[in-house]
């Protein structure tokens, strides 16, 4: 097996560049989507509900889109026409769900359109941000695997930037950040129609600059046999299979098989995403209640709490981006990792004790950290274990499902999770905290090894 060659700096770039569109519209989906169904008359209390579609559809896609790019190949390329499709039907969601209270409809109409809205943006979103880590795993080294991660971490971190910040840039500039009750404000809307146009033009760079390996060709860098694959889509060419006789495999012969690393970093992945399943569920509301002491959709207090609470999100990405490149300074890879989280977990416990708008900053700055060791550390080091497995797009797909299933379970439990610790949205904080905290101590659980021979398949 030939070694992989390595990478200019720009290669690795066009290979992620994608990612910063796909971002944008990742980063108006957390940081809109319980302010969109707050606003179209959504009951606090069963915000978290709205939540379980997003992480489902996520744990239902991101492993299908592994596995059937593992054995499609066609002349566009393996990963490339599923990042494409997903962009495209992405775009065009992104376009419907804030007017989902401007169609005439009433509330339960509303909500359930809202509600299929969210269901095909995570779907979309999922299937184009996939292939981008898949990408990596294909074609990147040992070496490099590690930069290369840190660009797609950058590039998420500013396409976080810039989706958080849209709504209060639009409304700095004019456009309103208030509406009739039950009406997104136009602050919103434009901030869905500018990130779908930049996320079509952003992927549409990477599909014209990355260069897929043909199977032959993929086959010396990455030791596999090959077998005949159809697609009713498009003629396709001869694709590598990941192992010989993997056509009997199923991901659960794959996931009884895979490293025991894959299994502890997914105990850490497990309370790292519930509680930021929590965040993105109740910040808004904990942020206004907090700062403007109100948490009544309908104020104009709560729709500039609304903005505000972007402005902090591109705070944490910005933090998240100065940490990422620090991290690289510790020596200890496990104590780098739960250090960020306990740091993360301190954030959430802050921001109902800062009762200024500008001391919130603090939190999140220090949220930041604990993001920036969830989007860099998980990946690298499952990867790094997986080598020698084979089925790199299918493992890499389960592995997502470490991120979707906790918020699933925190989705379910929020409303009755809110009731035990008082019945308010600042409390919710506090117990993405706590959750933080115990991520931190289980990553000293993961014994980091890689693997130097294929599993039996």
């Amino acid at each position: 097996m030939k070694q992989k060659p390595d990478l200019s700096f720009w290669k690795l770039w066009n290979l992620s560049f994608g990612f910063f569109g796909v971002q944008i519209a990742y980063a108006l989906q957390s940081g809109n989507v319980s302010r969109i169904f707050r606003t179209l008359g959504a009951d606090p209390h069963n915000l978290s509900y709205f939540w379980i579609l997003p992480p489902l559809m996520g744990m239902i896609v991101q492993p299908v889109v592994g596995t059937l790019s593992d054995r499609t190949w066609t002349r566009f390329g393996r990963r490339i026409p599923y990042l494409f499709v997903g962009a495209a039907v992405a775009v065009a969601v992104m376009c419907l769900l804030p007017n989902s209270g401007s169609l005439g409809l009433s509330v339960s109409a509303v909500m359930m359109f809202g509600l299929v809205m969210l269901m095909l943006l995570d779907t979309s979103i999922n299937m184009a941000m996939q292939p981008f880590k898949m990408l990596v795993g294909d074609m990147v080294n040992e070496r490099q695997k590690a930069k290369a991660y840190s660009i797609q971490s950058f590039l998420c971190n500013a396409g976080s930037v810039v989706g958080f910040l849209f709504p209060f840039i639009f409304t700095a500039i004019g456009l309103s950040n208030v509406a009739p009750e039950g009406i997104v404000p136009d602050s919103v809307i434009w901030s869905f129609y500018i990130g779908a146009l930049i996320l079509i033009l952003c992927v549409v760079y990477t599909v014209v600059k990355v260069r897929e390996w043909p199977p032959k060709e993929y086959e010396e860098y990455n030791g596999k046999t090959t077998h005949s694959s159809s697609s009713s889509a498009s003629k396709t060419i001869e694709a590598p299979s990941e192992a010989a006789g993997d056509t009997t495999s199923n991901w659960f012969t794959l996931l009884r098989k895979a490293p025991v690393t894959f299994w502890k970093v997914g105990l850490v992945q497990f309370f790292c995403w519930a509680g930021m399943l929590y965040m993105w569920t109740y910040v808004v509301d904990a942020v206004s209640l907090t700062v403007w002491g109100t948490a009544d959709a309908a104020t104009e207090d709560y729709q500039a709490a609304g903005n505000w609470t972007g402005v902090l999100y591109a705070i944490q990405a910005m933090g998240s981006v100065v940490w990422a490149t620090l991290l690289p300074r510790f020596k200890n890879v496990k104590m780098a990792y739960s250090v960020s989280l306990v740091l993360g977990g301190l954030g959430f416990l802050l921001i109902p004790f800062c009762p200024d708008k500008y001391l919130q900053i603090l939190p999140f700055l220090l949220i930041g950290c604990g993001w920036a060791a969830m989007l860099a550390m998980p990946f690298t080091i499952v990867t790094n274990a997986l080598q020698g497995y084979g089925h790199m797009g299918t493992y890499l797909g389960l592995f997502n499902c470490t991120i979707c299933l906790p918020q699933i379970i925190a989705a379910v439990l929020g409303k009755p999770i809110m009731h035990l610790v008082g019945g308010s949205q600042t409390s919710m904080m506090l117990v993405a905290g706590v959750l933080f905290v115990i991520g931190s101590l289980c990553v000293f659980t993961i014994q980091e090894r890689r693997s130097t021979a294929a599993a039996a398949q």
